[in-house]
């Protein structure tokens, strides 16, 4: 009863798939008769002809297999019709002649010569169906013809070359042999049928399902497999980029917030301090004012000088003036207010401190020492503050007072290299390329009827000269340095040279006096040394071995044994000349040469450089260990100075610098910014008047006069 079952299931099995694939077929190419354009597939050759019929041959003898030319017979179809659109009944009979092609291909041997169709049989349709879909056919014809062969196991070599793996799985679901062809698991269940228990036993220890099991689907699966899981990886990678975006500037936003919030708080805290001290200040004021209101009325006169009032009226438009430059430079002013406002409390938090710093003043000095001791408030930030403001908007431009003309313009040897004041600031001498050195009476600037104007003293050298320096205790005695590497001391009294030091084996740059000792002098050149001199002694006393040339040299004013030396390696050193085998300390922040170095007080010095900028050193945060970058509290800029010397100077906070624009800078110490700059005028040659064209003209020299608000300045045109 239960084989008996089985084999009915077999036969229904059959007949029922062997209608279903009929009509597959039947569907497939009724969609296919409602597209003209398909109409001529799988192998139909349309032919036009004069009398309109159309008609059709099909070769079906299955026992012709023998030679190529029986198979194109067996498959072949022509067809002919009119060039007029085909007939209903035409339509028909290529449709059914489409569906005996159709159902000729993908019947199996088995169907072909027992009429039974079984699973295997499907699994052969299914061989036709991946040869069709894998298949590049150029025409028709060709896809006839693939198919014709196929019948014979032949499958084409660009297949056989390109998808090997697939060709090899094709051919087995095509084996003439249905037991040779891949099974799956209802296959098993249908031999299930006819078998006894122990055949089922062997069949259930075999896998069931080679399709699925096949290396061409596994390998479909593992590719899906791995696809998948690069897709997902590269999702979260993504995914994960994105909350990292997301996170980090949520950080960053907070830490602006909470930036912002600490700002507003310090400004609240400045805000009533300043409320408080000017409420103190109006009640003194106030008590002023009325005093002057008594003694207008007692001591009415016409020549009498204005009042506090009258004073407190006119400082609208000053202050007007001074809001406008203030609010055009507010980015700098707020960076400059935080800036030190952070220093102050980094001050009060910091306890490390150099302990060898007595060396940054002269103790023996006591006027220098309550000088500088009065200059530095470094515990009241606002006051400090206002103070750099206060300098700042003290002064808003240049005022030309006199001009000094000396003859030959626009010639390269009238460069003057250098400027220095004597001890009384009463004359100024004037040194360059011309191989001279001029001195000048200060008052005689201010006299406008002379055209050219003539030195007081002139004083010859054998090479062109770098730098002057003036004794600040002797009055008549002078330094210089030349190109030639010579150091001299000279006597502006008689016009001689007094000493004369050879030491140097190149050109030397730079001569500075000690203003605590003035009998000793330091000189540096591109020997790569700083030589210690002493106006009683003909050779050097000490000498400073540097890495790279020498630019630049300064005594400290206000110490003993400080010196400091600008080098062409970027940096400046600072020694103390009791022990000259390891610098004092090192400072490196400039990005080239370092031409100029002056003191601003005992702890702070000013720097200047070949990179457009000057810096300001807190010799307190520096280290004998390296150099310290945070020994650089400011950095200030706006001229330009890229290749030349251009000059420095200082006075009370202020700092002066030429620049290769053809101006003078003017800083204050305090601010990033210059408080203000003048344009030198060119020397037309022929007419001697200013003219706008530069001509690659730059200021070359600087020197303020003393402590006062004069200052000195030349180009390069002299």
């Amino acid at each position: 009863m239960w084989l008996g079952e089985g084999h009915w299931n077999k036969e229904c099995f059959s007949s029922v798939a062997a209608s279903e694939k009929k009509q597959k077929f039947s569907e497939s190419m009724n969609h296919t008769s409602r597209w003209p354009q398909f109409s001529a597939k799988y192998g139909l050759k349309l032919e036009s002809t004069s009398d309109g019929d159309a008609s059709a041959t099909v070769s079906q003898n299955p026992q012709n297999e023998t030679t190529e030319h029986n198979c194109n017979a067996e498959y072949g179809i022509q067809a002919k019709s009119s060039s007029q659109q085909l007939s209903k009944t035409g339509q028909c009979q290529l449709t059914s002649i489409s569906d005996q092609l159709e159902e000729k291909w993908y019947t199996s041997p088995e169907e072909l010569n027992e009429g039974t169709c079984r699973i295997a049989s499907n699994i052969y349709g299914l061989g036709i169906l991946l040869f069709e879909l894998l298949g590049r056919f150029d025409s028709d014809r060709a896809h006839a013809t693939a198919m014709s062969d196929l019948c014979h196991r032949i499958l084409p070599p660009q297949l056989l070359s390109e998808n090997p793996r697939e060709a090899g799985f094709c051919l087995w679901l095509l084996h003439p042999e249905p037991s040779s062809r891949p099974t799956t698991s209802h296959e098993v269940t249908e031999k299930m049928g006819f078998m006894d228990l122990s055949e089922t036993v062997e069949i259930f220890a075999q896998p069931g399902e080679e399709i699925l099991q096949s290396e061409l689907i596994n390998g479909l699966q593992e590719v899906s497999a791995e696809e998948l899981s690069s897709s997902i990886d590269q999702d979260d990678a993504e995914s994960e980029l994105l909350l990292h975006f997301l996170v980090s500037l949520k950080e960053q936003k907070q830490k602006h917030s909470s930036k912002l919030v600490e700002d507003v708080r310090c400004l609240d805290t400045d805000i009533e301090e300043v409320g408080r001290r000017n409420c103190s200040k109006k009640h003194l004021l106030h008590s002023c004012l009325e005093n002057d209101f008594i003694n207008e009325r007692q001591h009415a006169s016409e020549h009498k000088e204005p009042s506090r009032l009258e004073a407190l009226s006119q400082v609208s438009p000053v202050f007007q003036t001074n809001n406008i430059r203030l609010m055009s430079n507010i980015s700098q002013l707020e960076s400059a207010y935080f800036s030190m406002r952070s220093k102050v409390q980094l001050a009060e938090t910091d306890a490390a401190t150099r302990q060898d710093k007595d060396l940054l003043r002269n103790h023996e000095n006591r006027d220098l020492a309550r000088e500088d001791k009065e200059t530095m408030n470094t515990t009241d930030c606002l006051g400090s503050f206002f103070d750099g403001l206060c300098k700042y908007a003290r002064y808003s431009k240049f005022e030309v007072r006199g001009l000094l003309r000396t003859g030959d313009f626009n010639n390269s040897a009238n460069v003057i290299c250098s400027l220095s004041f004597d001890r009384d600031a009463d004359y100024f001498a004037a040194a360059g390329v011309s191989k001279k050195i001029k001195i000048f009476e200060y008052n005689s600037l201010f006299n406008d009827s002379v055209d050219i104007h003539y030195p007081a003293i002139e004083m010859s050298n054998e090479s062109k000269l770098s730098c002057i320096c003036w004794n600040s205790y002797i009055k008549s005695y002078l330094a210089s340095t030349g190109y030639d590497g010579a150091v001299k001391l000279w006597d502006v009294s008689t016009g001689q040279v007094v000493f004369r030091y050879n030491e140097h084996e190149k050109r030397a740059w730079s001569v500075d006096f000690s203003q605590v000792h003035p009998t000793k002098l330091a000189s540096g050149s591109d020997d790569c040394s700083v030589k210690l001199w002493s106006i009683n002694e003909k050779n050097s006393i000490s000498t400073i071995r540097n890495i790279a040339n020498v630019c630049c040299v300064q005594f400290s004013s206000h110490s003993s044994h400080l010196l400091a030396f600008g080098s062409a390696d970027y940096r400046t050193y600072c020694y103390d000349l009791r022990n000259v085998r390891a610098p004092w300390c090192v400072l490196a922040d400039h990005d080239k040469a370092v031409s100029y170095v002056k003191f601003l007080d005992s702890e702070t010095m000013v720097t200047a450089s070949t990179d457009n900028t000057l810096k300001i050193w807190d010799l307190n945060k520096t280290s004998s260990s390296g150099p310290t970058p945070s020994a650089c509290s400011l950095t200030l800029g706006g001229h330009t100075n890229e290749k030349n010397f251009v000059g420095l100077s200082v006075a009370n906070g202020y700092i002066a610098c030429g620049s290769e624009t053809n101006e003078v800078y003017a800083y204050h110490r305090s601010l990033p910014m210059p408080i203000t700059s003048h344009k030198f005028g060119s020397m037309d040659p022929i007419s001697g008047k200013e003219t706008d064209d530069d001509n690659g003209q730059f200021v070359s020299s600087v020197c303020w006069r003393g402590q006062s608000d004069m200052v000195v300045a030349a180009n390069s045109s002299g």
